[in-house]
């Protein structure tokens, strides 16, 4: 079954709605147009969208449970490879920097 965002829009608009407002009294919500109703909408959609992203994350993880997480050996070697990068630039920059008078002469 797909949870699109219309579907997750009607659960949210049923959630927010008051089922005791009737015509004798007055809504707390600020008015149309307002700038706490923009607020407001805001919030809904950011919540519509982060619902419907982890809907989709969770079906998505049951229908491919092998989702290519990363090995341990993998990060090592990435984590090795960054050292190993940062010392080669660590060691040109001293480099650079002790011969730097000798080197403008050039």
């Amino acid at each position: 079954m797909r949870y699109t965002a219309a579907r997750t829009r009607r659960a949210v608009t049923r959630l927010t709605t008051r089922p005791h407002s009737g015509p004798g009294k007055a809504s707390r919500r600020p008015a149309h147009g307002s700038r706490g109703s923009r607020v407001i909408e805001r919030a809904n959609r950011a919540a519509i969208r982060l619902s419907t992203r982890l809907q989709e994350g969770l079906e998505e993880a049951a229908r491919r449970p092998d989702r290519g997480d990363i090995s341990t050996t993998t990060v090592i070697i990435w984590v090795a490879a960054v050292t190993g990068a940062v010392l080669i630039a660590g060691t040109i920059a001293v480099v650079i920097g002790k011969y730097n008078g000798k080197l403008n002469g050039l």
